[in-house]
């Protein structure tokens, strides 16, 4: 049975002050989920996805935490508006930023909000295995940092497994590898997850590999900016849609085989959109998605995670056919159904139709 990708009405029950600029909005939504998933809220004509800070084995409800970010749409219009018993837009939890059946220790680096699913992963941990956590937070300063009394808590209800250390940019600048390298230290069989700024991400991805981490060992929630401004926005795309053309036509450079040339994105044939009852077309370009195809067209349809997670994106292949890079959102008789996560799919076949709901 395919799997509900809407959007439903949710009470907001409670509004937690967390620090001058992050909130907690507790929601009456008494759905299943994972400790690490997000819902996505429909609001200001546009879709943000929010990570859970509550854990469905430590927590009777479901909260997520949403922090200022300057210039945002969605977030400081959460911040300034939303109080108890407002009513939202909101999925049902997805995502795949979760636990794994294993007995290696959890060793999370988040900045920020990127404390979010973290914690919610922290607490599932402590509470349902026996596993050791160690918890790398950086912060702007003291006043930044969420949840620190949550898990100063858990600490010292588990003093034998739970480890946090605070990094504070005020007093040390911005982390390095070698202090990633180093909070390592010998747990290099861990199980590493990291959430924050992308600069900080690349980084701590980067030493983990170096220190000799695998990739299977290493998970990493990527949102992008999707709280930016528009004219942020558009920037940002034209930026990876820059270097993902560039990295392509190094990959050309270094020969690329006609075979594999075959069976990837064709380089002629028309992408067309339907968007709102309306229908556009443009040519294809090699290695675009249908996202982007779609932006190109000049048009604003909806996304939101843009890794594959959230079917924020989701649209009705009506002609042709497509390949999705990733896919940890729609099930496989969705697939069959002619479903597709457009910010993964690029088109296989000359010519592609992609309808998006109304």
């Amino acid at each position: 049975m395919a799997r509900d990708h809407g959007f439903h009405p949710v009470r907001i029950t409670r509004v937690v002050e967390e620090t001058a600029d992050a909130r907690t909005f507790v929601l009456d939504a008494p759905w299943p989920y994972r400790a690490g998933q997000f819902v996505t809220f429909r609001a200001c004509g546009a879709l943000r996805s929010y990570s859970m800070s509550s854990s469905p084995d430590a927590d009777g409800e479901l909260m997520t935490t949403v922090k200022r970010v300057p210039g945002g749409l969605v977030s400081n219009w959460m911040l300034d508006n939303l109080a108890a018993g407002d009513v939202v837009e909101v999925t049902r939890p997805a995502g795949v930023f979760c636990l794994r059946d294993t007995s290696a220790p959890l060793v999370a680096f988040c900045g920020g909000s990127g404390v979010t699913p973290i914690l919610s992963l922290v607490k599932s941990a402590l509470a349902t295995t026996r596993r050791r956590v160690r918890v790398l937070l950086a912060n702007r300063d003291a006043d930044a940092i969420i949840f620190r009394s949550v898990l100063a808590e858990l600490g010292e209800r588990h003093p034998d497994r739970l480890e946090v250390h605070h990094h504070l940019d005020v007093l040390s600048d911005f982390v390095t590898e070698t202090q990633i390298r180093n909070f390592v230290n010998a747990d290099t069989h861990a199980d590493f997850y990291i959430c924050g700024p992308a600069p900080f991400m690349d980084l701590t991805e980067r030493a983990l590999r170096e220190h000799g981490a695998g990739a299977d060992q290493i998970f990493v929630e990527r949102f992008g900016s999707a709280d930016a401004s528009p004219a942020e926005q558009a920037e940002q795309h034209e930026q990876a849609e820059h270097d993902e053309q560039a990295e392509q036509g190094r990959a050309a450079d270094d020969g690329a085989s006609g075979d594999a040339a075959a069976d990837g994105p064709r380089e002629d044939g028309t992408v067309t959109i339907v968007l709102k009852g309306k229908k556009h077309a443009v040519p294809q370009h090699p290695g675009e998605t249908l996202l982007q195809s779609a932006r190109r067209a000049g048009l604003a349809p909806p996304f939101s995670c843009e890794a594959g997670n959230c079917a924020t994106c989701i649209a009705q292949i009506t002609a042709g056919e497509a390949k999705m890079r990733v896919n940890n959102a729609l099930d496989d008789d969705e697939v069959a159904e002619g479903l597709i996560l457009t910010c993964q799919g690029e088109p296989v076949s000359a010519d592609i139709t992609v309808v998006y709901e109304d």
